[in-house]
Parts: C-alpha cells; structure tokens; sequence
C-alpha cells in the first residue's frame, strides 16, 4: 500500500529544521505484514529525543530511516503467527521488540532483548525483514516501529494492547516517555515511599520520572534542570524543590536543602554535566540512576573511592526496565485514577507536515511532549 511518512536521507542537517527540512514527508511503498506481523493504523506519534539524536547523528542510524518510535495506533490487519490481536484492538508501540526466547528475556528483562537490539541497530523488524520501500529503494525501520506514517507494519512483539477508552493521542506517550521515566523510578531504583528524589534534565522522560516519583510516594522530589519555565512547571504536578543547574552551587544548593543529598538521583537529560550533577548531589549510601542517552563517545567519570567508601550505587535504566505487557497496564491505571496525571506532559499536538518544525521546538527546549496526530 501506498502511504505518507517522514523520511530521514542524511543525519546532521543544519538548524533550524523548518528550513533543512531534514524529515522528507514522502510516499512511500509499505508491505503488509508476514508471519507474526501486524499492520496499524497509526493515531498518534510522539516527538522524543530518540528521534532528535538520530535527525542530529547522536546516535547514527542506516538511512534511508523512516522516524518515530513512541505511538499509538489501531490494528488493521493480523496474518498467521499473531492469534491474541484483532482488527479494531487499540495497541502502544514499544521500541524494542522482544523475542522471549533469548536469555535476557528468559530472565524477564525483555528491554535487553538480543535480537531485538540486533534489529533495531540494523533498521529491520523483529524477523529481520525490512517492509518499506520508496521508488523501488529500501527504506530502513526506526526500532521496529517507524511512527511518523500513516500506516505501519510491526512485528506482534513490539505492541501491547490497551483499553480502548484511553485516547491514543494520549496512549502514545506511554510507549517511551511513561515506561521510561516512571520505569526508572519504580522497576530501576525501586523508590520506597518516604524517600528523597531528584531527576535533572524535565523532558517528557524527566517529567514522568516526577510523576512516578509523586505516585511512588516520595516525600521529597527535587526538580532539576536549565529552563525556569521547566521548573515552575514541575513544581504544578508535584515537584517539592526546583533549582536551575545553570548555577554554579547548584550541586550545593540541593545538599544544602536536602542534608546532604537526595536518596535517589535520576539522570534524565542525556548529558554528562548532569550526570555528574546528579552524581554530585546524591547522599552517601544512595543511589544515582541515568537513563538518558548521550552521544556514544561521552564519557563518566567519578572518584571511585567515593563509591567504596561511601557505598554508592550507579544504575543504568533501559526503557525504565519494564516488562511492557505488565508495566503498561499498570501506569495506565494510575493515570486513569488521577494518580499520574500524564496528559498534562502533552503540550502541542501536529500535523505530519510540521514535523520538521515540531523537532526545532524539541531541539530549543519549547516543548515537553509533541503528538503528530493522523
């Protein structure tokens, strides 16, 4: 079938994008889907920092790319191999299909799937296979999803059906932004009520860190980042502190209010400043934990004696370390019951044609969670 996607030809465009255009939204020709496949309609594709770091060559991709790993859609078509779906099911993407079958998934940590990170390096599905073409030429897949399209095909481990009655607009923030934030609070740290936390850098990932530390119960949430306007939003759904990281005691200003430190330290920015920043402001005995996504090449360092004699803990937190068939429903739940209010991360809703412009406001820190609506 023959279909409108955004399209990524070169990494490295010049800023802005409204005027390199660096997403070509061009008709595309997309397979339908093989065995253990599904093809979706897709509602809603949000705008993550994931997509920005492939657009910018953070994280080099092959290209030609199809963009967009955080969506929502409807299942339009079933093949032999998927007999849990039907046409009509509302379904989330999850950016890394996980086989069940490899030792990481055996032990219940379907984020570290093998093949499924094999896949995503390669640009393919799950299987292997590549489903888009554009004028006879392959077009590769953004981890297994390709979102910002009309239509997509998919492998059937790398969905999760939902309730019906969530709007998708909304639904597709639970893909990235809600199982990695809130996912790094709950699965990742295991925040206990009572307990102090900071998350520095308030993208749609650190804001639903903060909503997940809210709903954890914690009786401190420090609130941490570069733009005021970031920090008194925060402080609206339940930031305790807020302090801008452009000062230079910032890290003394939080041990300072804190005694001594936060508990619990989150990384969300992608950055090593703020990893060093939330190293810096965690107590003795805690806990720093970054799921940001910096560039390959960046390095951390730290006084290693620290963690020795201080006791410390270093995490990474991969999509929140969640089993998404359990976790989605899950965080879904508490939004539905007021507990996590996540639409309000949901700032501009777009079209696919204003994409380009959707990723200059990514880029400057305009905006919190973008939709491209369809």
């Amino acid at each position: 079938m023959k279909i409108k996607a955004a399209v990524l030809d070169s990494m490295g465009a010049a800023l802005p994008y409204a005027q390199s255009r660096p997403l070509s939204i061009d008709e595309i020709e997309l397979e339908g889907p093989g065995h253990g496949e599904v093809l979706v309609k897709m509602a809603a594709a949000g705008l993550c920092h994931s997509d920005l770091s492939v657009i910018n060559g953070d994280r080099p991709r092959p290209v030609p790319m199809a963009l967009g790993h955080e969506a929502a859609g409807v299942v339009e078509e079933v093949v032999p191999g998927v007999d849990d779906l039907a046409k009509g099911d509302h379904v989330v993407m999850v950016f890394v299909p996980s086989c069940g079958h490899c030792l990481p998934c055996s032990e219940g940590r379907p984020a570290l799937c093998e093949p499924g990170a094999a896949a995503n390096t390669k640009g393919t599905l799950l299987s292997g296979a590549r489903r888009i073409k554009r004028k006879g030429e392959t077009v590769h897949h953004h981890l297994g999803v390709s979102a910002f399209a009309e239509y997509a095909t998919v492998s059937r481990r790398s969905i999760v059906k939902i309730d019906r009655e969530l709007p998708l607009d909304e639904a597709a923030l639970f893909g990235c932004a809600v199982l990695t934030g809130v996912g790094a609070i709950v699965n990742t740290a295991r925040v206990p009520a009572g307990s102090t936390v900071a998350v520095i850098g308030l993208g749609g990932v650190g804001l639903a860190a903060l909503l997940g530390a809210v709903a954890a119960g914690a009786a401190r949430v420090v609130a941490v980042d570069l733009a005021d306007d970031k920090l008194e939003f925060a402080k609206k759904i339940g930031a305790t502190d807020a302090f801008n990281a452009r000062k230079d005691n910032c890290a003394d200003e939080v041990r300072a209010a804190t005694a001594g430190g936060v508990e619990f330290a989150f990384e969300l920015a992608g950055s090593v400043k703020a990893m060093e920043l939330a190293y810096k402001i965690t107590r003795r005995g805690g806990t720093t934990v970054t799921a940001g996504l910096p560039p390959p090449t960046a390095n951390f360092s730290f006084p290693q004696v620290g963690l020795v004699a201080e006791e410390r803990t270093i995490k990474g937190s991969y999509i929140g370390t969640c089993v998404p068939v359990r976790d989605l429903p899950r965080y879904i739940a508490l939004y539905r019951q007021g507990r996590m209010p996540v639409n309000k991360l949901l700032t501009h809703r777009l079209k696919l044609a204003e994409v380009n412009e959707g990723f200059d406001r990514l880029h400057e820190g305009k905006a919190i969670r973008q939709v491209v609506v369809f």
